[in-house]
């Protein structure tokens, strides 16, 4: 009988980590073995630069901290098992999670911390130029020296997508906003925001079909799909913002979500649906999506598990 076992070792994952290990509650993590088709660590293994996560004013890799945030798990006492959980009976008390090796194992208390993978367009060259040149959060990457004063391209149409190229005008000479029909989903309140910007240009009907370059990229291939056109722009950066899927797949429809998948949790709590079921990070965050926002709520799932608890 297990106290906490936690899925998932991003950021949120790991900051709940340390503050149940620190709690004495011995916790296990599963951190996954390439689980939603991420290495363990999450989403920031695949970036470089990490220049926005306090305590590292020169910024660091991706691969690095969360090297150093596994490390210091495993020094607050946590048990980390490299294997994917396959699924979990959340219907009685104690919980069992199931993992890939063919073990199961009960808990009292349990935190989802799985996050989620930003949705990718599958085009020619997307792989060879993912964070070198592709990204999924401008806010994220944006500000990097290699995209500023450059032309760069958002590949959107709704409230996230307006908000990325609004926020790529503090560091782009031009940015392009790739919408695949003749209208906007977004509100009409950012809609208005982007008309107001001398900055940005709306490039209706348009798909990006390849991304291209040398070590970095330099240019895509965008199809107009009312013209039946081909045509080749320059671009220094593009940034996707075309929605997330949580990483939920393994909960069979035991913890209520919202229609886009991500958990929902009490305001202000992590608590799910679930008496004693916690979810933190990505998996149930579709707005901020930072590693730092993400660690925050890992803090906050395991003091309120280990007041549960108590």
């Amino acid at each position: 009988m297990e106290k906490v076992i936690i899925v998932g070792s991003g950021p949120a994952g790991h900051t709940a980590a340390i503050y149940t290990a620190r709690a004495m509650l011995n916790p296990i993590m599963f951190e996954g073995y390439m689980a939603g088709g991420v290495t363990a660590g999450g989403q920031l293994t695949t970036t470089t630069d990490v220049e926005n996560f306090p305590g590292f004013p020169d910024g660091i890799q991706g691969t690095e901290l969360m090297n150093k945030m596994r490390q210091q798990s495993i020094n607050c006492g946590t048990r980390i098992y490299t294997n994917t959980v396959t699924n979990v009976d959340l219907s009685k008390k104690p919980y069992t999670v199931y993992t890939d090796d063919g073990n199961s194992y009960q808990t009292q208390g349990l935190i989802i911390a799985t996050g989620a993978i930003a949705k990718k367009l599958g085009i020619p060259g997307e792989k060879e130029f993912w964070q070198k040149g592709i990204s999924a959060c401008a806010v994220c990457d944006g500000g990097m020296p290699v995209f500023r004063n450059k032309e760069l391209g958002v590949v959107g149409g709704g409230d996230a997508a307006v908000e990325e190229a609004i926020y790529l005008t503090k560091f782009a000479s031009k940015v392009y906003l790739f919408v695949r029909r003749d209208q906007l989903r977004a509100s009409k309140v950012l809609q208005d925001r982007l008309a107001q910007s001398d900055s940005i240009e709306v490039v209706w009907n348009s798909e990006v079909k390849e991304a291209k370059g040398d070590m970095i990229l330099r240019s895509i291939v965008v199809y107009n799909n009312k013209k039946d056109e081909f045509y080749e722009m320059n671009i220094s950066g593009l940034f996707y913002a075309i929605g997330h899927n949580p990483n939920i797949e393994f909960l069979g429809g035991q913890l209520e979500t919202d229609e886009d998948g991500y958990i929902i949790t009490t305001p202000g709590t992590t608590q799910t649906s679930v008496d004693g079921v916690f979810a933190a990070g990505d998996v149930q965050d579709k707005k901020y999506r930072q590693a730092i926002t993400s660690a925050g709520s890992g803090c906050m799932a395991a003091l309120e598990l280990e007041h549960y608890l108590g």
